[in-house]
């Protein structure tokens, strides 16, 4: 069982963009938490670094097209490449809003990182660049979400405590967690209307992972989440025993 004394864990989506280069050795999977993931991990790996010699299908496999086989070669030096703390290697919006480099150690300890290639990354475990997806199937190993799920949803499930999934459906397929609190973003018309973020979505879920990450309160379920995202200043309701709405207003 995988016990947690965190006040929360948060899941987080991985992010499409990642920073290039690192000031950390390359890649040990020794040194990465949940050591029993190691050998699907190396499986991936592996493969990742064949695939990237075959460019025409390395760029199918990954969905990639010809502007963006430079994404091969980050996948080509997985073994060598220097490596970064996984809150500093992913990018983009979500990861913006976070702003994990002002989190202090303990507070990062609350998050914890969905990714296709190496399963469920801590804060700090160093990675390097790469490039594949949840959707991906691997020529030598098939669908990701059927590699990772027998897995990776017991590990999940040995979860002790209260967990918020911030992933996307494709990441959260490949390991489900029922039990857990689950954030859709909606925006508001200012007519009663209500549809699914986009624009907003990563943003306010990064908002909502930060105020998680520094709460000084324990909280047990999703009454307890939307109270914090209301006194971090996010419009937050309750929408069932494990669901919660974050509203953009007009």
């Amino acid at each position: 069982m995988l016990v947690s004394s965190l006040l929360v864990l948060v899941l987080l989506p991985p992010s499409e963009t990642k920073a290039s280069g690192g000031d950390g050795p390359s890649l040990r999977l020794d040194a990465l938490s949940h050591p029993e993931l190691t050998p699907v991990r190396r499986k991936l790996i592996d493969e990742l670094v064949t695939l990237a010699g075959d460019v025409p299908a390395g760029l199918i496999a990954l969905g990639l097209s010809e502007r963006q086989r430079g994404e091969l070669d980050r996948n080509a030096a997985l073994w060598t490449a220097p490596t970064l703390p996984a809150l500093h290697r992913y990018t983009g919006v979500l990861y913006a809003a976070l702003d994990a480099g002002s989190l202090r150690p303990a507070q990062r300890a609350r998050l914890t990182v969905a990714s296709a290639l190496f399963g469920l990354l801590a804060a700090d475990d160093p990675i390097p660049a790469y490039r594949v997806s949840a959707a991906c199937a691997l020529p030598g190993v098939g669908p990701l979400r059927s590699v990772w799920r027998p897995v990776l949803t017991p590990l999940l499930a040995g979860i002790a405590g209260l967990v918020v999934d911030l992933r996307s459906g494709g990441y959260g397929a490949l390991g489900p967690l029922p039990g857990a609190v689950t954030v859709q973003v909606l925006s508001d018309d200012g007519r009663g209307r209500r549809r699914p973020a986009s624009h907003h979505n990563k943003s306010h879920k990064g908002r909502l992972a930060r105020l998680l990450a520094s709460a000084p309160r324990a909280v047990s379920d999703a009454d307890g989440v939307a109270r914090i995202a209301r006194f971090g200043g996010l419009e937050a309701h309750r929408t069932g025993e494990h669901t919660l709405d974050l509203i953009i207003p007009v």
